[in-house]
């Protein structure tokens, strides 16, 4: 409300709806996490980075990398990155789409998103059990 000469005036504008008003659709959280993924890669760029300048330096620095790598913590660290890259990799696909002009109706816009979710989970599980299986 504003003041004026003493008395509050109530502005007649209509106020914005707010989250707590909306019921989350999958879309609106797909779109959250996509962004939020796109800010992970970042942190995931100085992992990749670390790496690679590891096997650069020799062998002594490699090792330690694997070495922590190779701790819960490190697992735990791979597995959100590579959960992270496939997600943000799918909701790309799923804008890809979206950009070429197609997939607006209600139903296709949720099954892409759901679709995206499914896709990273899977694929991220595709890439942890080749490695567990020693195929990559």
């Amino acid at each position: 409300m504003a003041v004026t000469s003493g008395r509050a005036v109530r502005s007649e504008r209509p106020l914005s709806p707010h989250l707590q008003i909306y019921s989350p659709l999958i879309n609106m959280v797909m779109s959250i996490l996509h962004r939020m993924t796109g800010a992970a890669l970042y942190a995931g760029s100085l992992l990749l980075a670390w790496w690679l300048i590891a096997a650069a330096t020799g062998p002594d620095a490699y090792n330690y990398f694997l070495s922590w790598c190779d701790t819960w913590l490190g697992k735990l660290v791979l597995l959100g990155y590579t959960w992270v890259l496939m997600h943000h990799m799918m909701g790309g696909i799923r804008h890809f789409i979206w950009d070429s002009g197609i997939g607006y109706g209600l139903g296709t816009v949720d099954l892409l998103s759901w679709g995206s979710l499914a896709a990273s989970l899977t694929l991220t599980a595709i890439v942890w059990i080749a490695v567990a299986m020693g195929a990559v």
